[in-house]
């Protein structure tokens, strides 16, 4: 057996159970409320892996698959990230900011020839910049639409001193959406003193040498960055005009849309989604 393979068998799953098993009494003890979650997701992680697994050699053999597994992580992604930020029906914009974020920076790293053009490569990398996109969109437009709505208050006094409502809304919520950024911001600062991620021991593993294993998780970790800066800015965007909100009036954004010429009065001829 490879000496930095993970030896699969019984003890390997005896090892998850125990784990899963642990983190669901802890939170069930503490009162956390996703003790079902925790549980439905290491039983997702094992399906969706397993067929991962079956499919990848598919997948990799061609760039129509390829493309077409891209595409799949990215829909998977958004699905994820509205039903955190919202609902299915409502979180549909989330869509933007994953895409804005991760798009570019694949195309970037790929055209610049820092990553080679095969599937092998290309098909990780973006599999990285997407899941870093989804969570700090979910993040962020988490943050941002709990701030609103408990600082409602702050919202309307803000239209009452005449900012427009983006302007209003951007005030209460920038603040708290942008620290989506710090779990990102966390792991490069402390790359290499408290952990050593995915990519670095990949290329290890896979025979290169720790100079282009540092290489390859500097780039990882670099593009994560702008991918999740992007990613926050356009979900705070999307929240601030009234494009990314929650359903029913309890817990409905205090944001309006626009009917009224600029220059008239913040509060003439905005009507409120909330009703």
């Amino acid at each position: 057996m490879d000496q930095g393979a993970v030896a699969v068998g019984p003890a390997l799953a005896a090892v998850l159970v125990v784990l899963v098993l642990v983190a669901v009494a802890t939170v069930r003890a503490g009162r956390l409320g996703h003790a079902r979650g925790i549980a439905t997701a290491a039983l997702r992680a094992v399906v969706q892996l397993c067929a991962v697994a079956l499919l990848i050699t598919a997948v990799l053999r061609s760039w129509w698959a390829s493309t077409g597994f891209i595409t799949l992580m990215i829909l998977v992604a958004a699905a994820t990230s509205a039903r955190r930020v919202s609902s299915l029906r409502l979180g549909w914009p989330v869509l933007a900011p994953i895409a804005a974020g991760a798009l570019p920076a694949c195309a970037l790293v790929v055209a610049s020839g820092t990553v080679p053009l095969t599937e092998v490569a290309v098909v990780p990398i973006a599999g990285i910049l997407i899941g870093g996109a989804m969570t700090a969109t979910s993040l962020a437009g988490r943050r941002a639409l709990d701030e609103l709505r408990d600082r409602h208050g702050e919202y309307e006094a803000a239209l009452a001193l005449g900012f427009v409502p983006r302007d209003a809304a951007l005030e209460i919520c920038r603040p708290s959406a942008g620290q989506a950024l710090v779990p990102a911001l966390d792991q490069t600062r402390t790359v290499g003193l408290v952990t050593l991620p995915g990519a670095f021991v990949g290329v290890l593993l896979g025979g290169g040498t720790p100079v282009q294993a540092g290489a390859a998780q500097l780039l990882v970790l670099v593009a994560l960055l702008a991918v999740e800066a992007i990613a926050v800015a356009v979900t705070v965007e999307l929240v601030a005009n009234g494009l990314l909100r929650r359903p029913g009036p309890a817990v409905q954004v205090p944001l309006r849309r626009l009917t009224a010429w600029p220059g008239r009065n913040p509060k003439a001829g905005w009507s409120s989604d909330a009703s």
